[in-house]
């Protein structure tokens, strides 16, 4: 079939069509139809991308599940080495503390003695006897100085200067010991 328009102006157009697609096009029965199939093929495209990114969207939460679950394995077995290393690191501290105090006791620092209830310790080459009266109290101690008796708290100085000039620090005390420092200058000469 041969379709013709004559416009106004000199041109004319002339569009061939098949009859088929002529009937589709200016029938209402075919004009219907072509709108029923461009909306199925429509629907099929969008139930098929739905499905289709359903898919991937499944696939995606299962794969996030798996890290998630790989996540929460790791996070608690580094919670197990972590409580470990911490159980590991008191016990060393307590070893540590312990092997101080006996090193202490054996090998005191350097001017810090250790002094038991009615015990004396010579210090300073032998200028400085020290010795602590009973047993310390809660607000203080008794300290013996070359034969002079001193009450102090702890961080208290006591200076004592006889011959060589002298000089005592209570550091601490319990109620079984004091602990403390003594340091004698060499005498001044005139």
């Amino acid at each position: 079939m041969r379709i013709s328009t004559k416009p106004s102006s000199s041109c004319s157009h002339q569009v061939y069509l098949s009859p088929g697609l002529h009937n589709l096009l200016t029938t209402r029965r075919g004009r219907l139809g072509l709108l029923f199939t461009a909306a199925a093929v429509i629907g099929a495209v969008a139930i098929g991308g739905r499905i289709y990114g359903q898919h991937l969207a499944h696939e995606d939460m299962l794969e996030r599940d798996r890290a998630l679950h790989q996540l929460e394995t790791e996070s608690q077995k580094l919670e197990r080495q972590s409580a470990d290393q911490a159980g590991a690191v008191a016990v060393l501290q307590t070893k540590l503390t312990q092997t101080q105090e006996q090193l202490d006791k054996l090998v005191p620092s350097t001017d810090t003695y250790r002094i038991d209830p009615n015990k004396s310790v010579v210090v300073g080459a032998g200028q400085l006897t020290l010795g602590l009266v009973g047993l310390p109290k809660s607000d203080g101690v008794t300290i013996n100085v070359n034969g002079k008796q001193y009450s102090a708290a702890a961080g208290d100085v006591i200076r004592v200067a006889d011959d060589v000039p002298c000089k005592v620090v209570v550091q601490s005390f319990d109620v079984f010991n004091a602990t403390v420092t003594a340091s004698c200058s060499e005498p001044k000469t005139h």
